[in-house]
């Protein structure tokens, strides 16, 4: 029968839609499982043809960096909400004896900006520790262990103090959403060396995701392919990962190879596509992950020393001492940008201490001190720590004075705070600028959130400077048009 003459509509159309509409709806109907999933999460192969021999456009095929790169891998572990600065690596002893007085200092926060305020004393003791003397306070025993291989910038500073717009400020170098994350970025800029594993991934606290969601690991204006994924430490890594009863593998690598013929055809015929491009490979990823991504975060393979390193085998530090585990796995197999986040979408789930900072931070610390410590140990001992950056911080941190008329909490503080890299040709054992006697704001070496992202891509063998997309009429960088310097000190 002659559907389409039957039908009164064009030749070459299956009720109202072209012959290649319906075997790409049907074709997700039949895998039903990662393969139709993946597409929303942009997944993409280092591979350039399909198993039918059919040539596939490629933008995640690996490629040579600006210069020799220092590091292959970023793990970036987020603690959302704003760690209070003056309560965990930066010391200022003259906080102690102002606890409880009002005194003159400028801030600017959630409850607006005032000109003075009640001081909250820290509330942990600080001791030094390793060769280069760093004070650390007790909040973080064990990473204080490591001091000698980390670089703390105590002088960071960014635009805004909601954490709205500095999650997306830390994440893309804006405070505006629809702008590519350092994860996209930087698979952008190099490419993907396995085929079988995204090289963005995403891992979030099991109490939920960040506040803006996705947007805060969006590939933006660029192609959907360098977006990052979520992977789940529990279970199936990626839901719908496993094919649904009664399609076989075989059967699946049939209807993948038909819809990339499919697909190449129709995409010959148009100048530039890239989200079909994007479609093209997911399926091709999809394929793959599912059979080589549920061994990548099967951590049950590794040794008892390991798991107890971690802390897998205590409670309070599981979760997090997984991801950490995983992250060293995913970075050991190729995968570019990894990060993790401590702290979930409600105050008393995350970093956000504006009540009791006792309460929050010994939580928060506690369940992350040992797993990532024993990271740095991990990567270190494996001879990994070298081509690995790791990155610790928030959105920003903590003002020294307290926002309500009782309690201990902090506001929060755009105006200086402190963050710490690791690894990846980092100097240990260093700290870079500073902020005033009470810890309010950056007055020594002040740098911006762009002159983090831009030491992040110089490590990665990026120039931060050079490094750009073309989008709505200019040459789009993550350090901005105007563009930024990394920071020379700690390199």
């Amino acid at each position: 029968m002659n559907w389409s003459n039957d039908m009164n509509v064009p030749k070459g159309q299956f009720c109202g839609r072209t012959r290649r509409e319906f075997l790409w709806q049907s074709g997700g109907g039949f895998m039903g499982t990662a393969l139709a999933g993946m597409l929303g999460n942009g997944f993409f192969t280092s591979q350039t043809h399909a198993a039918d021999g059919t040539k596939l456009t490629n933008p995640l095929a690996p490629k040579a960096p600006h210069f020799k790169a220092k590091a292959k891998s970023v793990i970036f572990l987020f603690m959302y909400g704003g760690p209070s600065q003056v309560d965990t690596f930066d010391y200022k002893p003259d906080l102690y004896p102002l606890d409880g007085k009002t005194i003159k200092v400028k801030t600017f926060g959630r409850g607006g900006r005032k000109n003075q305020g009640r001081v909250v004393g820290p509330k942990w003791k600080f001791k030094r520790y390793g060769k280069c003397g760093k004070m650390v306070s007790d909040l973080f025993p064990h990473l204080a262990q490591r001091v000698d291989d980390i670089a703390f910038i105590h002088s960071m500073y960014a635009d805004s103090p909601l954490h709205g717009s500095a999650m997306l400020m830390m994440n893309s170098g804006r405070v505006l959403s629809g702008n590519p994350c350092m994860g996209s970025w930087v698979n952008y800029g190099l490419g993907s060396v396995n085929q079988n594993l995204p090289g963005f991934v995403v891992m979030l606290d099991p109490t939920g995701g960040p506040i803006s969601g996705a947007k805060n690991w969006t590939s933006g204006y660029m192609p959907a392919s360098y977006q990052g994924v979520q992977l789940r430490s529990k279970g199936s890594p990626i839901l719908d990962l496993k094919n649904p009863k009664g399609v076989t593998r075989k059967m699946q690598r049939k209807i993948i190879d038909h819809l990339n013929a499919y697909n190449v055809e129709h995409a010959a015929t148009r100048k530039s596509n890239t989200n079909l491009d994007a479609r093209i490979s997911s399926f091709e990823l999809a394929f793959n992950m599912q059979k080589h991504a549920p061994e990548a975060v099967d951590v049950s393979s590794e040794p008892e020393k390991i798991k107890e390193m971690y802390g897998l085998n205590e409670k309070r530090t599981n979760d997090f001492g997984t991801k950490c585990l995983l992250a060293r796995r995913l970075v050991e197999r190729g995968v570019r940008f990894i990060q993790l986040y401590s702290g979930g979408n409600h105050n008393d789930n995350n970093w956000d201490a504006h009540t009791d900072m006792v309460k929050n931070h010994t939580y928060h610390a506690g369940n992350t001190d040992k797993p990532i410590a024993a990271l740095l140990k991990d990567l270190k001992e494996r001879g990994m720590l070298d081509e690995t950056l790791v990155v610790w911080g928030g959105e920003f941190g903590r003002q020294p004075t307290a926002e309500y008329a009782r309690g201990t909490g902090r506001d929060h503080n755009s105006y200086g705070f402190t963050m710490w890299m690791a690894g990846g040709g980092i100097k240990g054992g260093e700290s870079v600028g500073t902020t005033d006697e009470l810890g309010a704001s950056a007055v020594e070496h002040p740098f911006h959130v762009k002159n983090l992202h831009a030491t992040i891509l110089t490590q990665m063998g990026l120039d931060p400077n050079r490094l750009s997309f073309f989008y709505n009429g200019l040459d789009q960088k993550l350090v901005g048009v105007e563009g930024a310097e990394p920071i020379k000190q700690i390199i």
